[in-house]
C-alpha cells in the first residue's frame, strides 16, 4: 500500500497540507521564512518537522534527515510559491520581482526530493506575466526533470468554499499517470453554492473591536458547513473583530447588505473615491450579502480594499469569519497578532479545494495500482505501471 507522504514548501499556515492530511496525506515536514506562520502550522501540524527560514536554506538533505526517506521516495511535494508577484492585484508585477524566482526554488528541491507527485499552486495572475513565460518555464524545468505536466484554474466556490477565489494549480506526475484536476461538484444552479449564509450565521454575535481568543458556541450548528466546519471543535477560537475608526462607522451606518461605497454619502467618501466612477471598484467598503459568496480574503481585511463589513453586524468580519471563508475547519487555531492571523489565512489555499486536489490524485494512484500492480521504476526520470493502461 503506497503511503502518501507529503512536504509542503511556502507552506504558511498550512491550508494546503490541512486539506490534503483530511484525505489521508501524511505531512512529514514544511517550510516557511513567517514566524507567526511558522507556529501556527507547528500548533495544527505536530506531526510535522517545519523549516522555519528562507527556502534558500533548505537542502534535500535535511529534509531526508529529518524524515527518514531517501531520494525518491516521496509521495507527493506541495507548494504555493509567493504570490504577490503575479497577483492582479499587483500592478507592477513580472518576472524580474525576486519574488517570481522562487518557483525555481521549489523546482531545485523536486530535483533534490524527487517525489512522484508535484502540486504547485498560485494565483492566476502568473498565467498573464509576460506572455505566460512564468507558465512555460514551470513547464519546462519540470519536464526536464522528467515530470508530466498539466496547470488549471480551479474555482472554490465550486469546492463548497463560500468564497470567489480562483487559482491555478500545477499537477504532475513521473509514474506515467494521467494528471486528472477534480471536478466540480457545485454549479450555483442544481447544487446551490455555500453561502455567507451558511458559512458564518452560526457564530456568535459581536461588536467592534469585540471577542475573545477563546470562547463558547451560543447554539448549535444549522447548515451543514457549519457542521463540517465544527467537527472536532469544543471551544470556538480567533473569533475576535478588528477596531473601526468614527469615519468608517459613519460610512458604514450607509451600507445595506449587498451594498457598496456606491451608498456611502459624497462627503463621506475617502478624497480618491469621490473622484471614481461608479463603475470602479465594484467590492470596495461593501458589505457581504447572507445569501452570496465572500469576496476574496485578502491578507488584510481591510473595507477599503474589499467587501468585508458583516451582513447584519456592524462591524468588519472576524478572523474565524475569515477563516471560515477560507474553509478552515475551526479546530485549526491561529496564533499570532491579529493582524497576522488575517494575513496567514488571506494567503492559505482553502483546505476544501486542496482536499478536492489531494482526493483526484489518491484516486488515480489508487485506480492504476488496483488494476494491474505495482508502480515500477524505469530510470531515473521515469517510471510506468506494470501491466496497466491508465
Amino acid at each position: 500500500m503506497t503511503d502518501f507522504t507529503c512536504v509542503d514548501l511556502f507552506a504558511g499556515a498550512g491550508g494546503l497540507s490541512e486539506g490534503l492530511r483530511q484525505v489521508g496525506f501524511n505531512i512529514l515536514a514544511a517550510n516557511d521564512f513567517d514566524s507567526h506562520a511558522a507556529n501556527t502550522f507547528r500548533y495544527n501540524h505536530p506531526e510535522a518537522t517545519f523549516f522555519e527560514g528562507p527556502i534558500q536554506n533548505v537542502s534535500a538533505e535535511d529534509i531526508f534527515e529529518s524524515t527518514g526517506m531517501s531520494r525518491g521516495d516521496l509521495f507527493c511535494l506541495a507548494g504555493g510559491p509567493p504570490c504577490q508577484a503575479f497577483s492582479i492585484y499587483n500592478h507592477q508585477r513580472g518576472m524580474h520581482d525576486e519574488r517570481s524566482g522562487l518557483f525555481r526554488e521549489y523546482i531545485r528541491l523536486v530535483e533534490g526530493l524527487f517525489p512522484k507527485w508535484i502540486v504547485m499552486e498560485n494565483v492566476t495572475g502568473i498565467s498573464s506575466v509576460e506572455g505566460g513565460l512564468a507558465i512555460k518555464e514551470i513547464s519546462r524545468l519540470l519536464g526536464e526533470l522528467g515530470y508530466n505536466v498539466e496547470n488549471y484554474t480551479l474555482k472554490s466556490e465550486q469546492f463548497g468554499v463560500p468564497q470567489e477565489r480562483r487559482r491555478i494549480f500545477f499537477i504532475g506526475n513521473r509514474l506515467g499517470l494521467p494528471n486528472t484536476f477534480p471536478s466540480a461538484t457545485y454549479d450555483g444552479i442544481k447544487i446551490k453554492f455555500t453561502t455567507v449564509e451558511d458559512a458564518i450565521m452560526d457564530l456568535p454575535p459581536l461588536g467592534v473591536n469585540d471577542g475573545i481568543e477563546k470562547a463558547e458556541y451560543l447554539i448549535p450548528p444549522i447548515s451543514s458547513y457549519q457542521k463540517l466546519m465544527r467537527e472536532g471543535s469544543i471551544k470556538l477560537y480567533n473569533h475576535v473583530s478588528p477596531n473601526l475608526n468614527d469615519i468608517n462607522l459613519k460610512r458604514l451606518a450607509h451600507i445595506s447588505q449587498g451594498g457598496s461605497w456606491r451608498d456611502i454619502p459624497f462627503e463621506l467618501l475617502p478624497a480618491g473615491m469621490q473622484r471614481a466612477k461608479r463603475s470602479d471598484h465594484t467590492k470596495r467598503y461593501g458589505r457581504l450579502a447572507l445569501d452570496g459568496l465572500s469576496s476574496t480574503i485578502l491578507t488584510k481585511c481591510d473595507p477599503h480594499w474589499g467587501a468585508y463589513f458583516h451582513p447584519t453586524q456592524d462591524r468588519v468580519i472576524s478572523v474565524r469569519e475569515a477563516a471560515r471563508f477560507q474553509s478552515f475547519p475551526d479546530r485549526f487555531r491561529f496564533l499570532g497578532p491579529r493582524g497576522e492571523q488575517y494575513k496567514q489565512i488571506g494567503n492559505a489555499v482553502p483546505p476544501l479545494l486542496a482536499k478536492a486536489v489531494g482526493e483526484e490524485i489518491i484516486k488515480i494512484t489508487k485506480h492504476c495500482m488496483e488494476h494491474g500492480g505495482k508502480l515500477l521504476e524505469v530510470n531515473r526520470f521515469h517510471c510506468r505501471v506494470a501491466g496497466v493502461s491508465c
